[in-house]
């Protein structure tokens, strides 16, 4: 049995470890494909080498690839594991097999109900609740199995304790591996994020302050030179394009001025409250003409430091982008909540606009991508630069043609 086990683990290790290598850094529709392809045939592989117990029994684990993909794919990505597995089960015969295409129906049917609030779970919680549903399938499985077998002698305790710990002790160490290899990823996209904004700030600070000042003395000879009395009309006009052009080239040395470091006589400490209200009005006027209504809730007594004028920048950011998805709507609600949550300011913001998909969500933060046709990017990526300098953490819930939730947590 034991090198059975091992076997068994050998193939259900296999798409964890193939999709870490091949498929990582792929589309997410290529990634779906090719896990459930994988799945199968892990599932397969499992039917093909059950446990064999001395006592006659024979049991195998392929409900656990079916239980994983059932909890973080839900319906969509678990039905062709639900018709492979039937269809194979039907080609292997033997006795069980209407009971199999029961039992694997009424797991179809219940476990990715809980698929939506298990993907937003903690790494250990979603360990333990994959655990417990293995557990509870396996559980469900041999009392039903005990009404077949009728009298409950030694044979079927023996099968019990056998496929209990097999499949908790399986599912409980490949749900381990499965979380570290996630948060290895977040961690690496996390990283690399990091150093991005960082190298965007630096180039930004030394840059703008580079061409600021050329500018300025440029647009001051410019306007002293319009004052003259002997240029015709026509001069005035170029003269007054180039002052107009200076302003526009200012305003975007402003804009990439935003990602700089902090600057000492902005910075304040201080729970927030100044700042939200601040945006929210700021931001009214414009939600008003795109027919959003904005909800407001601030419960926050936790103060932190941060620079005044990029903290306001990032939140307006934020609820112009919520308003603008909306807007192609015809309006809609922006919510804003502000709330502390073990020593952490977590605010949530959520629009009922149009919605990204997962593709979209990944992209954000980076420079010169947008979501809208006109946009630059520049506007998350301040985003993202203002919370990365306050050691907070930005995560974002989106479906298309519902809306999307920025929940973002900021370390006190």
């Amino acid at each position: 049995m034991f090198e059975t086990l091992l076997l068994n683990f050998l193939f259900l290790l296999f798409p964890v470890v193939v999709s870490l290598i091949f498929f990582e850094n792929r589309a997410h529709s290529f990634n779906r494909k090719a896990l459930i392809l994988l799945s199968a045939l892990t599932m397969s592989l499992c039917i093909a080498k059950p446990f064999k117990l001395e006592i006659g029994f024979i049991f195998d684990l392929r409900y656990i690839p079916f239980i994983i993909m059932a909890l973080f794919g839900g319906y969509r990505n678990v039905l062709p594991l639900y018709i492979i597995l039937n269809l194979y089960r039907f080609y292997v015969g033997g006795a069980g097999t209407i009971q199999s295409f029961l039992f694997s129906t009424t797991v179809m049917i219940l476990v990715p109900l809980y698929s939506k609030k298990f993907v937003k779970l903690s790494s250990k919680g979603r360990v333990i609740w994959a655990t417990i549903a293995s557990f509870l399938t396996m559980g469900f499985y041999l009392f039903t199995l005990s009404f077949a077998h009728g009298a409950l002698n030694r044979e079927f305790w023996v099968l019990a304790l056998n496929a209990l710990t097999t499949h908790v002790g399986v599912m409980s160490v490949i749900m381990i591996l499965i979380e570290k290899i996630i948060t290895n990823i977040k961690n690496r996209d996390r990283i690399m994020q990091s150093e991005r904004l960082n190298v965007v700030s630096e180039l930004a600070a030394s840059v703008s302050h580079e061409i600021r000042n050329p500018l300025t003395v440029t647009s001051g000879f410019l306007q002293l030179l319009n004052r003259s009395k002997t240029l015709t009309r026509e001069e005035k006009e170029y003269v007054g394009l180039s002052l107009q052009e200076l302003r526009r080239a200012e305003k975007i040395v402003s804009d990439y001025l935003s990602f700089a470091k902090p600057q000492s006589e902005n910075m304040v400490y201080s729970n927030m409250s100044a700042e939200l209200e601040y945006t929210k009005n700021i931001i009214m006027p414009y939600a008003s003409i795109h027919e959003v209504e904005v909800k407001f809730s601030f419960n926050n007594s936790l103060n932190t430091h941060y620079d005044r004028n990029q903290i306001q920048q990032c939140f307006i950011n934020l609820y112009k982008n919520g308003i603008e998805a909306m807007k192609e709507k015809g309006g809609g609600t922006l919510f804003i909540d502000v709330s502390e949550r073990k020593q952490n300011i977590v605010l949530r913001i959520q629009d009922t606009g149009i919605g990204m998909t997962r593709e979209e969500i990944s992209r954000l933060g980076k420079p010169y991508y947008s979501t809208k046709e006109e946009g630059t990017g520049l506007g998350m990526l301040m985003v993202y630069s203002t919370i990365n300098k306050v050691k907070g953490s930005i995560e974002v819930d989106s479906e298309k043609g519902k809306g999307t939730t920025f929940l973002i947590t900021i370390p006190t």
